[in-house]
């Protein structure tokens, strides 16, 4: 019988007591412990299956506004608990939720919109991200979390790191920080026999070489940046610290929304001129926003708090990523690249303005009603323009839970 709540995301708590459960339940093969905790305090649990050296390290919730994760995890540790052969010769290591403050913080566990998602829509500023931190701030200055999730990495120095994403509206991927043979075709199976697209052209893995279709593999350090103003760099991020113990990262996304346009390899007829037009989309978002705000900006001022940094960070990313699709050759000519960053330029304003309207709900500010309006009128545009269709939380589950086991498999292959 699953442990997973029915059609809607479970919270930390519950996938916390669903490992406690399984640990209870097969003692002398799970074992369940706390190896960190949050800024707030919350406690960092890993769930351990198996007693080989040789290690997977699965790790969910690092983005709280991707929530699939969880559930994967927990249908992944349980089918390695029923097929002994998975575990044989490989423990598994599943950290539950790396970011738990900001899982706190991101309160749409059954979105029936995009509108409804983003009316709870918490994804915390760069530098408080535990795995991106290390690309932002210096190494006395990384939050907890992150640390903790190091320390686990230089405890079991895993061949294989999985980290489980996601996406509101588009597609699946996976990005891979080495290559890892033949994994591209089960990827594509899996995403086929569940109506996934296959994101093509992602613009998080932009300007990066394919081992196959929505396979991509992070190009290798001192190779130029396709988004220059960009402060983070993926090749600093926590995806890197297993390197040192000869080890790799995969990064599996999955959608909520499915979207057919970022999925299409045919060339776009002008490429240079799409991505000028979405620059100049995303700089009149962006000036919209500020002008619903501009009588609040002044109360805003006075306050701080996550929702507030994580908007105002998400905003001051709009300049220079406008002045890149201007000025940047695209890095990819297919018409489903320039879809990936239509959908790119609809999140950043999105975003930041469905986090600032919580803060302004807090308050009962009287600019909150008209931005509310925003947010609702962006989110429909960006369903419609999309096509969007929900993808049943089953098939999320199903389609990230069987890649995991497959790139775990690949890359033992590649490690022995």
């Amino acid at each position: 019988m699953s442990l997973l709540p029915e059609l809607r995301y479970p919270t930390v708590v519950e996938l916390v007591a669903s490992a406690k459960a399984l640990a209870a339940h097969r003692p002398g093969v799970c074992v369940l412990r706390q190896v960190g905790v949050s800024r707030a305090g919350r406690p960092l649990h890993l769930l351990s299956v198996g007693h080989a050296r040789r290690a997977v390290l699965v790790v969910a919730g690092a983005h709280s506004n991707e929530p699939t994760g969880g559930s994967t995890l927990l249908t992944v540790a349980e089918r390695v608990l029923c097929e002994r052969e998975l575990r044989s010769d490989t423990s598994w290591h599943f950290l539950l939720c790396a970011d738990p403050d900001g899982a706190s913080l991101h309160v749409t566990p059954a979105p029936r919109s995009l509108f409804e998602y983003h009316l709870g829509f918490y994804r915390p500023a760069g530098p408080e991200q535990p795995e991106w931190s290390p690309s932002l701030l210096p190494p006395d200055r990384l939050p907890p979390e992150t640390r903790a999730l190091m320390a686990v990495i230089d405890e079991l120095r895993p061949y294989l790191q999985v980290t489980l994403h996601g996406t509101d509206v588009g597609g699946s991927w996976v990005q891979l920080t080495k290559e890892v043979p033949g994994l591209a075709e089960p990827f594509a199976k899996s995403a086929a026999r569940l109506n996934i697209p296959v994101e093509t052209g992602a613009s998080d893995a932009a300007g990066w070489p394919a081992s196959g279709r929505g396979v991509h593999v992070m190009p290798a350090p001192g190779a130029g940046a396709a988004y220059p103003s960009m402060p983070d760099d993926a090749r600093r991020c926590t995806w890197y610290h297993v390197h040192r113990y000869g080890g790799l990262t995969a990064v599996v996304e999955v959608p909520m929304w499915a979207s057919d346009l970022v999925d299409d390899p045919v060339p776009h007829p002008a490429p240079a001129v799409a991505m000028r037009r979405l620059a100049g989309r995303l700089l009149r978002d962006t000036s919209e926003l500020e002008g619903v705000l501009a009588d609040a900006r002044p109360r805003l001022a006075a306050l701080d708090g996550p929702l507030l940094r994580a908007a105002d960070w998400g905003l001051d990313l709009v300049p220079g990523l406008a002045a890149d699709w201007t000025h940047t050759p695209p890095a990819d000519g297919t018409r489903a690249y320039v879809g990936s960053v239509d959908a790119f330029a609809r999140r950043l304003p999105l975003r930041a303005a469905a986090m600032l309207l919580r803060v302004l709900r807090e308050t009962d500010d009287p600019v909150a009603p008209r931005l509310e309006q925003l947010v609702a009128t962006w989110s429909d545009a960006f369903t419609e323009r999309f096509l969007a269709r929900w993808v049943p939380l089953a098939h999320q589950v199903e389609h990230q839970s069987r890649t995991v086991v497959a790139v775990a498999l690949h890359a033992r292959e590649r490690a022995a």
